[in-house]
């Protein structure tokens, strides 16, 4: 692990996760993607289709895409929004439901299976180091940086 570059170790372990949670799921006809919106939807009131894709960090497109297939396997249904006729709330149907409480006590078990193996201080630790990284790049303060440093000695 010495030699390997930061961004190196965060992509193979997310690949590795991904790939254990993409298993699980196609157990129950899923992925990880389906699980990841389940979980991201509210199990009462419904969300707002335009809701999702920021609080999910994902593109429109594959977003989309997941949805029509949540809606094709029957796990969602969508209905207009009363409070915006332009909208569309997105509701889980109750094998949806049931499909996210699936998807609930698995991620549960990862997260059970990981705090077993990882001493709190050291999980600790590397919560706070994601959380530093996600603000550098929100904050643009990885690359910026340079060229604001050019910037400045050129002036």
């Amino acid at each position: 692990m010495k030699d390997k570059t930061i961004d190196y170790i965060l992509r193979a372990t997310w690949q590795a996760v991904s790939r254990m949670y993409n298993e699980e799921a196609l157990k129950y006809g899923g992925t990880m993607a389906t699980g990841f919106a389940l979980l991201s939807m509210d199990k009462e009131k419904g969300t707002p289709s335009t809701a999702l894709g920021p609080k999910m960090g994902m593109e429109a497109t594959s977003l989309t895409r997941t949805l029509k297939s949540m809606e094709k396997k029957g796990l969602i249904e969508r209905k207009k929004n009363p409070n915006d006729g332009r909208g569309v709330l997105i509701f889980l149907t109750p094998e949806g439901k049931d499909k996210r409480a699936v998807s609930r006590e698995n991620v549960m078990q990862f997260n059970d299976a990981i705090k077993k193996h990882i001493p709190e201080e050291k999980l600790q630790n590397f919560m706070e180091v994601a959380e530093i990284i996600n603000e550098l790049i929100q904050n643009k303060s990885i690359f910026n940086q340079t060229e604001k440093t050019e910037n400045e000695t050129h002036n």
